[in-house]
């Protein structure tokens, strides 16, 4: 694992994050806050809906919640800034979002302007390693004069990292999976593959869930859009008792839900970086999108896992990219997946990590 050669300087940070409804922007945007704050650095948060915080904050983050700053994203771009605000050293803008032009005035007004971060969506597209690091002058507008970089989370030590705390691989070791399962799955049938499943809509989620019906798996179904597209789903039929819905829990908590399954299904970023470092067989849905661009950033994603067929014969089947019918999961289908995603991790875990990777270019500029 590699670490950081200089001093870290301690620095404030502005980081915006406008929460859409799939809670992996948010997810990204807390952790990165929790991780620079662990690295002494100073932040406020600006949010559209703190809403989710209420469930996704651990114990720890609400022990220390005096040392994040969560301000109200002002959306209405006539709006002054609050009294006595200005930015602060380091702007990130999450994921393209458009900043306040009240709040780009204040930048460009500055005797010395912050650094300007757009921190991107991860892909494992070959235009990542090519882009990342870029400026782009500002022609226009309240923000003339300013540089915004561009900052992309990556797979390879080109890209910018994933997010990843400290203590991620000592928690992992510490973990006692055979006691997690008891408490939360105590009569599993022998032989069952416990899985857990966040997701969109899916198309083949009725295929998972009759496979669930026969007592093969037991599924673990996550709140939200995940709960009401399993709802749906199921119609007027009775849930099998396989499947069993999941309370709202704190990122921890997610994690531990990740390390006890034979198998995960996630989505979007968050949930996708996080099945990632559990080191587990995992199946990915992509957000998607209306020009089918997310076909190319799942078969870039595979290519660097160097999945096997039958890995992404059932991602191409569950994102709706292939006609068929979705692949019974089996203890035999585990264990040839398995290997992939082990070694995927310890490759990341040589990697810098994300954080160290911001501060690392913030010091650069």
């Amino acid at each position: 694992m590699t670490h950081s050669p200089w001093k870290i300087q301690p620095r404030t940070w502005d980081i915006f994050c406008d929460v859409v409804d799939n809670w992996g922007d948010i997810g990204v945007c807390w952790r990165l806050c929790q991780q620079l704050r662990a690295q002494g650095q100073l932040v406020r948060l600006w949010l559209n809906d703190p809403s989710a915080l209420a469930w996704m904050r651990t114990h720890d983050d609400r022990h220390h919640d005096h040392a994040i700053d969560i301000q109200p994203w002002p959306r209405d771009d006539a709006s002054p800034l609050p009294q006595g605000v200005v930015p602060h050293e380091v702007v990130i803008e999450a994921f393209g979002c458009q900043l306040p032009n009240a709040f780009l005035k204040a930048m460009a007004e500055q005797p010395t302007p912050p650094i300007w971060i757009n921190l991107e969506y991860l892909s494992a597209e070959s235009h990542v390693e090519k882009c990342h690091g870029l400026p782009s002058p500002v022609l226009s507008g309240p923000a003339y004069g300013l540089t915004k970089w561009f900052y992309y989370p990556g797979f390879t030590q080109q890209t910018g990292g994933l997010l990843r705390e400290p203590n991620l691989p000592m928690r992992q070791q510490c973990f006692d999976r055979q006691a997690w399962r008891m408490h939360h799955v105590p009569h599993m049938p022998d032989r069952a593959l416990l899985i857990s499943l966040f997701c969109y809509e899916p198309s083949h989620l009725p295929e998972l869930l009759e496979q669930c019906s026969h007592g093969k798996h037991h599924l673990l179904i996550t709140p939200g859009r995940s709960a009401t597209a399993t709802e749906q789903a199921l119609g007027s039929n009775h849930p099998s008792p396989a499947c069993q819905m999941l309370p709202y829990t704190d990122q921890i908590g997610f994690d531990e839900i990740l390390w006890g399954c034979d198998v995960n299904f996630v989505r979007g970023e968050d949930s996708w970086v996080r099945a990632l470092w559990a080191g587990r067989p995992f199946i990915w849905q992509a957000y998607p999108q209306h020009d089918d661009a997310h076909h190319a950033k799942i078969a870039a994603f595979l290519d660097w896992l160097d999945a096997p067929e039958t890995l992404r014969y059932y991602h191409r089947v569950w994102n709706g990219i292939t006609d068929g019918l979705l692949p019974e999961l089996t203890p035999a289908l585990i264990t040839e997946w398995t290997p992939y995603f082990m070694a995927s991790r310890e490759r990341l875990l040589a990697q810098s990590d994300l954080v160290s990777g911001l501060l690392a270019f913030v010091e650069g500029r």
